[in-house]
């Protein structure tokens, strides 16, 4: 009994050296435990899901636990208690892998199993049982199974009766395919946290637990170098391009990654600028203009009424002052002077916008006018005494105004004597003789 005792902390120590506590769990007694294997598929492996879509998905590990007790004559006599249990295995392949622990005891009996029994189910039950990508299955247990031919080939060859130590861990409500996802995604996360990288930033190595993987792009930069990148772009509101640091690379750091790095106060902020971002892109939502408020309001259609839904101010949307129902809205001196440049530089969309907030009368009169003073501008002189604008379009250089009836000279603006308005053109004196002379 001593040299089963003896044989039995053996094995069990080499596997606690071997794998963590995650993989391997021991109960108080010291003969009882879990073995959590992960097993390591092709690069190319496909799990596929055919209701109510056909739909694939890429993974590299798949999950199945070794539960165990050892007996005292373990491992002269009597081979270890076990049962395998798995999710998304079929009762039949489960009872068909135990049948080849069976066996694989049988081998050895007289010698410590368990290795060989991990080693054969890590490496060898895939092709054992038939399996290959890609692999079908069931989203929830109790729907009809649907695996390759070659894996219900195998089972045709294989007990149909199942034996008790075959468990499969699911229920109607188990959703198999999320399960099976994140599984795989911890176990990368965990593979990638044992790796050594080179952050593109500060170029110094680090493992993987202290890195950050930009999954689109898979360019990796140290967890350090990354939090001080996004803390500057959003202290700076740009939230919206919190994106890979590698130049031209378009990848954008999930909400997740984000509020894993920076502190409370920063994704906070963040948060918020995101969510105005987004409402900000959005046709149908305006905010408050109180600006006390400036809680978002969705329109209604075909109306231009907004009611807020925090303080209840009832505004027009489109002038955002306070709701004039059928009245026309009323311009600013200040919109009045920008609307011709922005009437002008204006789509076809805007401007339907701007004649129905200002009216097409108001933009119509703006418009003759910006045309009557740039043909002003062009054509005509102000005079020099009054400002009234006065054209050319004969004679000499002398001019009378229309309104003032003073004497001018056109080209240099020079008020002339009422009475001899001629003696400036020969002053040698005057601003413009020598353009004369």
């Amino acid at each position: 009994m001593s040299d089963n005792l003896e044989a039995q902390k053996d094995e069990l120590l080499a596997l606690a050296s071997i794998y963590d506590e995650e993989e391997f769990c021991r109960a108080d007694s010291g003969r009882e435990g879990e073995i959590h294997l992960c097993l390591e598929l092709p690069p190319d492996f496909k799990l596929i899901i055919k209701e109510p879509t056909c739909v694939e998905y890429g993974i590299l590990f798949l999950p199945i636990i070794l539960s165990f007790d050892l007996p005292v004559d373990y491992p002269s006599s009597s081979a270890p208690v076990f049962t395998l249990s798995s999710k998304w295995l079929t009762g039949v392949q489960i009872t068909t892998l135990c049948k080849r622990l069976d066996e694989l005891w049988e081998a050895n009996r007289g010698n410590v199993v368990l290795f060989t029994w991990i080693q054969f189910l890590k490496e060898e039950a895939l092709q054992y049982l038939g399996i290959h990508s890609p692999l079908e299955i069931q989203r929830f247990a109790g729907q009809s199974q649907g695996e390759s031919g070659q894996t219900q080939a195998a089972e045709k060859s294989k007990p149909k009766e199942l034996d008790p130590r075959a468990v499969q861990e699911v229920d109607h409500r188990t959703d198999i395919l999320n399960h099976l996802l994140d599984f795989d995604e911890a176990q990368k996360q965990k593979v990638f946290d044992g790796k050594v990288f080179c952050c593109g930033i500060c170029f110094s190595e680090k493992l993987g637990s202290s890195c950050l993987l930009f999954k689109e792009c898979q360019h990796i930069y140290c967890k350090a170098c990354t939090k001080e990148y996004f803390e500057i772009q959003i202290r700076d509101g740009k939230v919206q391009f919190l994106d890979c640091p590698e130049t031209e690379c378009t990848s954008i750091a999930t909400p997740a990654q984000v509020k894993f790095l920076v502190g409370e106060e920063e994704f906070a902020r963040y948060d918020r600028l995101l969510l105005q971002s987004s409402l900000d892109r959005m046709e149908d939502v305006v905010y408050c203009p109180r600006t006390s408020c400036c809680t978002p309001v969705m329109l209604e259609p075909k109306t231009t009424l907004a009611i807020c839904p925090s303080c209840r101010y009832a505004f027009c949307t489109i002038c955002n002052r306070g709701y004039h129902a059928l009245s026309q809205c009323i311009a600013t001196a200040e919109e009045i002077k920008h609307l011709r440049e922005e009437y002008f530089a204006a789509s076809e969309i805007r401007k339907k916008f701007l004649e129905k907030r200002f009216g097409k009368q108001v933009i119509q009169r703006e418009v003759e006018n910006y045309f009557s003073t740039e043909w002003l501008k062009g054509n005509s002189k102000k005079c020099p005494s009054c400002g009234t604008h006065v054209q050319k379009d004969r004679g000499c250089n002398k001019m009378t105004c229309t309104s003032c009836w003073k004497y001018f000279c056109w080209l240099c603006f020079t008020v002339l004597s009422d009475n001899n308005p001629y003696d400036h053109f020969s002053d040698q004196n005057s601003k413009c003789y020598n353009l004369l002379h």
